[in-house]
């Protein structure tokens, strides 16, 4: 998947992925290997990420499912 799109998005929420990692409860390793395709996100996951990134639900699939080009 291609998260550059949740990439920016955390950038401007949260300016490192370090503070997000940490808002969201899990290690800034874990988070590593979600954004790079190494491991999965869990659907708790992801919905935690759309409350604190304020993501709609309806803008869900291009943070989270948007196929690599």
């Amino acid at each position: 998947m291609d998260y550059s799109k949740l990439r920016g998005r955390i950038r401007e929420r949260f300016s490192t992925q370090a503070a997000f990692a940490s808002a969201l409860c899990v290690s800034a390793c874990a988070l590593s290997q979600k954004l790079n395709g190494k491991s999965e996100w869990a659907a708790d996951e992801i919905r935690k990420a759309c409350e604190i990134l304020d993501i709609e639900p309806g803008e869900l699939q291009y943070y989270f499912f948007c196929p690599k080009s």
